[in-house]
């Protein structure tokens, strides 16, 4: 389980230190992929086995999840965390995700988040009255 909020900087090279709570739960390789609203996701090798299989198991007589298939698996990449808890992104997808130099790590339950910090704090003053409407509407399941 990922959760939190953590800062560091992504150098020239690609490289973005995981945080030091994440490390052990992602072990020594992960996947790197595009993800959603802009980001890219992290996978540990587990988590990234359900994910591909509920991809793999797309219609490929439907036209759109043929496309999200190859979107989707086209950009995935296999990385290492470096002695120094580092991993390389690769560059399309840090520029795919739009990373500079302060970068936000966000865990989100089965899989990490990484986000440029401009669009990181967009995404979130735009989706804050939302939130709180989302709340209100979960309230039965959330008790």
């Amino acid at each position: 389980m990922f959760m939190g909020e953590f800062a560091h900087n992504i150098d020239r090279k690609g490289r973005l230190i995981m945080p030091a709570k994440f490390r052990d739960k992602l072990g020594e390789r992960v996947i790197v992929n595009r993800g959603l609203d802009g980001c890219l996701n992290v996978y540990t090798t587990e988590q990234w086995e359900v994910v591909y299989k509920k991809i793999a198991a797309l219609p490929s007589t439907n036209k759109d999840a043929r496309m999200y298939q190859r979107i989707f698996l086209s950009k995935a990449s296999e990385v290492d965390l470096d002695s120094q808890g580092r991993i390389l992104i690769p560059s399309t997808l840090v520029n795919l995700a739009g990373l500079q130099k302060e970068c936000l790590i966000i865990g989100v339950a089965t899989h990490i988040e990484i986000w440029s910090k401009e669009k990181w704090e967009a995404l979130e003053a735009e989706q804050s009255d939302s939130f709180e409407d989302f709340a209100e509407n979960l309230s039965g399941l959330m008790e």
